[in-house]
């Protein structure tokens, strides 16, 4: 998913060096309720704060809310970092780190130390934003400076990618963010004929290996397939190329979580061969200015980072939040699959399906795939919350928590549960408020912005997922369990399709 993050914690500090770090206005949308006959699942992870009143300390003309001075602090140099990552990693977890901080403050916004800290980043202060109407302000190019941000309060050294700062630590205002960025969307446009065929082939390998564990172990591990899966798509599908027809062989996944592992290292510093790369693509950089070894790392960096390590957490999100949503839903979704694709599975027909549709968005926003977003202020402004406005000084580091923002029980209302049909009708007038790809869900991608790429992409094949699922399955039981990235998921049924 490119130009978004997914923000791992450095195991070596040698790996890494400081960094020097958005579109449209956000629109706010009034919470409104759904109905749903699918029992509520609930993420179970924000309390927020019903209500949050603070006396004014002073006046702005940006802003008709009182000006509250930010709470919070970073504590002593070196200890309170320190302290923090503690916090985060292991006394609280991720969650109640930001929750206990939120109540403590009576604050959506506040300061706080952000991993990794001491050792790895030279400066870990942040503004953190948790609720919906501060974290678009991580999108507004005229207030925030994406340059070297994508991994937060550090960057990993550009040894690690052939001595080029890759798309995704670029901001918009440098040269070669709109040479790369165009090259990844005429990429996605000249393959797009190949993407539903390509997917169709994959999908089918992915149930054949999910089948026979079921049949053999009583059990199947989606992980494993569905990332050996996940790679063989977007290799057929970008580049022509069956990775066992590589050096390659199967050992993609290994490999590239390797390099996930090793913090950004491109996949080419463990073994990818630049040969799954088309040549075609790297022609047309060239024309373009960049040279092909750039080209290179950049598109590799978009597939195998951006791309398959994105898919690595949705599609286990999908089957967690859809699996454990029951038979009701499941019955509603293969109905309506069913009979938009009685002529085959095509980009129309499958917008003859808001339920799906629904259940995609509602997905990636109880669960976004990319939880962590930063940005550096530009200049001094003022950011609002929803009960008060907050004056950020030029040069802070701005992180938002996505979980939260989107869950934010000002805009949506039950937030916390997995409403199948929250985006049908009415519904979707709260798509800006779904950012998993680093913008609002209605604005689109483009050169002169930070959002990823592949955001129509993304969402196309996470449809095509689904709809391949139910074409083929009436119904299926998960068990599921957490993991470092996103939910560990065991399949332990799959009942084929009976109508």
């Amino acid at each position: 998913m490119a130009s978004s993050a997914l923000n791992f914690v450095a195991v070596n500090p040698k790996l890494h060096q400081s960094p020097n770090p958005t579109p449209p206005p956000h629109r706010f949308t009034t919470a409104r309720r759904f109905s749903t006959a699918t029992r509520p699942i609930k993420a179970s992870i924000f309390d927020p704060l019903s209500s949050i009143t603070k006396p004014a300390t002073s006046t702005s003309p940006e802003t008709n809310l009182p000006i509250r001075q930010i709470p919070g602090d970073y504590g002593l140099p070196g200890i309170g970092p320190i302290h923090d990552r503690l916090d985060y990693f292991y006394n609280q977890g991720r969650d109640e780190f930001f929750k206990s901080r939120m109540q403590k403050y009576q604050s959506t916004i506040y300061r706080v130390n952000m991993p990794p800290g001491p050792f790895i980043a030279t400066n870990s202060h942040v503004i953190v934003l948790l609720d919906g109407k501060s974290f678009p302000v991580l999108f507004d190019l005229s207030k925030v400076e994406k340059k070297n941000v994508f991994t937060g309060t550090y960057m990993p050294s550009t040894d690690l990618t052939g001595g080029y700062r890759i798309l995704s630590y670029l901001d918009p205002s440098e040269s070669n963010h709109t040479k790369l960025k165009q090259l990844l969307f005429n990429l996605i446009k000249s393959r797009r004929d190949y993407v539903i065929p390509e997917f169709n082939s994959s999908i089918t390998d992915l149930f054949e290996v999910l089948e026979y564990d079921l049949a053999t172990k009583g059990k199947a591990d989606f992980a494993e397939a569905s990332e050996q899966a996940a790679f063989n798509f977007l290799s057929r599908a970008f580049f022509g190329v069956r990775p066992v027809d590589t050096p390659l062989g199967k050992d993609a996944p290994t490999l590239i979580s390797k390099w996930v592992l090793f913090n950004l290292a491109p996949i080419l510093s463990v073994g990818l061969p630049k040969e799954i790369v088309a040549g075609p693509v790297l022609e047309e950089a060239e024309q373009s200015g960049i040279s092909r070894d750039e080209a290179c790392h950049n598109i590799l960096f978009a597939v195998c980072f951006n791309s398959w390590g994105g898919f690595k957490i949705l599609l286990p999100s999908l089957m967690n939040w859809i699996g454990r949503a029951g038979v009701e839903l499941h019955t509603r979704l293969a109905r309506e699959i069913r009979t938009a694709t009685a002529a085959g599975v095509t980009m129309a027909a499958m917008e003859k399906m808001p339920l799906m549709k629904s259940v995609i968005y509602e997905t990636m926003r109880i669960d976004p795939p990319v939880p962590l977003q930063y940005g550096k202020a530009k200049k001094d402004f003022v950011v609002e919350s929803h009960d008060a406005a907050y004056e950020v000084k030029e040069g802070e580091m701005l992180f938002g928590y996505q979980p939260f923002a989107t869950k934010d029980p000002k805009i949506f209302d039950r937030p916390e549960e997995f409403v199948p049909d929250r985006f049908v009708r009415d519904g979707e007038e709260l798509l800006s408020h779904v950012m998993w790809s680093n913008g609002p869900e209605t604005e689109q991608s483009s050169v002169a912005n930070k959002q990823c790429a592949g955001k129509d992409f993304v969402v196309m094949v996470a449809r095509l997922f689904v709809v391949e699922l139910f074409r083929r399955y009436d119904s299926f039981d998960v068990e599921v369990a957490a993991s470092p990235l996103g939910a560990k998921v065991t399949l332990t049924s799959l009942k084929r399709a009976t109508f």
